[in-house]
């Protein structure tokens, strides 16, 4: 991802909640979320630099399956992950921070291409497993995942949306022969 991804990806995360949540999170809390303001704010951390959280993007012609998925260099989805956030503390494992696929997209195989190559980077990089949270209701998504080989840990947790409690719950997904702490 570059600096010139930021407003894109920032439609595509917007457009991705306002079509995945929609029924889960309040309406009024999806319709006044702005383009704008994301992409002011994702401009902003990624000004920050560093290399502990990973924004990748997939184009129109990713390399990897062959595949046309837009106009070539449109970035179509994106995916960020970086150290596992247990409090203030930072554990060896991973956390799949954000991954959204313009809705045009979806089913194309975009977020199947972009998973995998987090995992793959995460695993290489010698993390013991990748977690992520995701909205209890939102069963599409756990599908997703639980095809890309991630189980539900029994861990939850409300996230507050407007007032709402919208409960999150937590999937692993171990990395075979990395030991995690």
């Amino acid at each position: 991802m570059t600096l010139d991804d930021c407003l894109r990806v920032a439609e595509i995360r917007i457009r991705g909640w306002q079509t995945a949540y929609k029924g889960l999170i309040p309406q009024s809390y999806l319709d006044a979320l702005s383009v704008e303001e994301d992409a002011a704010r994702r401009r902003e951390r990624f000004g920050r630099g560093g290399t502990e959280i990973v924004n990748l993007v997939a184009v129109g012609a990713p390399p990897r399956p062959l595949r046309h998925w837009g106009r070539d260099g449109e970035v179509v989805g994106w995916v960020c992950h970086g150290p596992y956030r247990d409090g203030e503390v930072r554990t060896g494992d991973v956390e799949l921070y954000a991954i959204y696929v313009h809705p045009d997209r979806a089913g194309d195989g975009v977020g199947q291409a972009l998973l995998s190559e987090s995992v793959e980077r995460c695993a290489a990089a010698g993390h013991g497993r990748m977690l992520l949270w995701v909205l209890k209701g939102n069963t599409r998504a756990r599908r997703f995942y639980e095809r890309a080989g991630f189980t539900p840990d029994g861990a939850e947790e409300p996230f507050d949306v407007d007032g709402v409690a919208v409960p999150e719950v937590r999937y692993v997904r171990a990395f075979p022969d990395v030991e995690s702490d």
